[in-house]
């Protein structure tokens, strides 16, 4: 018998599946394991930058910001701040359903949690560099090159997964 895109049917009127041959518990576990791998690399990004923008407001420099650099601040500080929640929620959520049976839910909601702070991660990278870009240069270009790092995470972290996934998933 060969091998199709499509299943096909085998001798004992069974179908063959295509990819894993997994329980959806097992497949809850694997895909569970592979979202804290990659949750984990998102938190030590977003650890790191909001630590850093905590600091700032102690700095003396800041009184000298303009109220529109401030202002720019203190909503880089709330989307650090919201960013966190984000990416530590899916530990929570495990934790707090670990035992009760609802695996498979707790991964498809980790992992909505997880898109939700990479585009807030994206938001308070945007902010931290206009800031740091406005009070390090104070020319008209900075918008035009925060848009462009901005075009070039979305196109890393969404246009070129979703483009894969399209071009490559099975239909």
């Amino acid at each position: 018998m060969t091998h199709s895109d499509s299943d096909s049917g085998s001798a004992g009127g069974q179908t063959r599946r295509r990819g894993r041959n997994e329980t959806e518990e097992e497949r809850a576990d694997r895909m569970w394991t592979e979202l804290i791998q990659e949750v984990r690399v998102a938190q030590m990004g977003v650890q790191i930058l909001f630590g850093f923008l905590l600091t700032v407001v102690f700095q003396p420099k800041y009184d000298t910001l303009s109220d529109t650099d401030q202002t720019i601040y203190l909503i880089t500080v709330v989307l650090g701040a919201v960013t966190t929640g984000a990416l530590i929620g899916p530990v929570s959520l495990h934790r707090l359903v670990s035992g009760r049976r609802v695996k498979p839910q707790a991964v498809r909601w980790a992992s909505r949690l997880t898109v939700l702070g990479l585009v807030l991660l994206l938001a308070t990278t945007a902010c931290s560099l206009l800031l740091i870009l406005r009070v390090a240069t104070h020319d008209g270009f900075v918008p035009y090159l925060v848009a462009g790092v901005v075009l070039w995470y979305l196109l890393c972290w969404f246009g070129i997964p979703l483009w894969t996934r399209h071009r490559h998933t099975a239909r």
